[in-house]
């Protein structure tokens, strides 16, 4: 099952099809192709499935879901931590390279 945690935009590729966005302090590449032209602006927040933006959500209610999650991993160990992020990271479908391949 996937959790979309809400990420805040931090930088916008000069031909936007490409957002960095980040995550409760960590940072990655997500894929702006789900999403209509300028509608996606540094500072805003947004959900991700498999490494693409596919909504943009108000900030109250994106810090609402931080918060959830902040107090999730608080009930978590460090390994367990550490593997939810690992899976996540591991993720093939994510960024530059899928965005890549389904061009092709």
């Amino acid at each position: 099952m996937c959790l979309s945690i809400p990420s805040k935009v931090v930088k916008i590729s000069d031909d936007e099809t490409m957002c960095t966005v980040d995550t409760m302090g960590v940072q990655r590449d997500a894929n702006l192709m789900m999403m209509e032209d300028g509608d996606v602006g540094i500072g805003d927040y947004v959900l991700l499935h498999i490494g693409f933006v596919m909504n943009k959500i108000d900030e109250d209610e994106a810090m609402a879901s931080i918060d959830t999650y902040k107090e999730i991993l608080e009930h978590m160990n460090n390994e367990e931590r550490q593997r939810a992020i690992l899976e996540d990271d591991e993720c093939e479908a994510r960024g530059e390279k899928y965005a890549e391949e389904i061009k092709t």
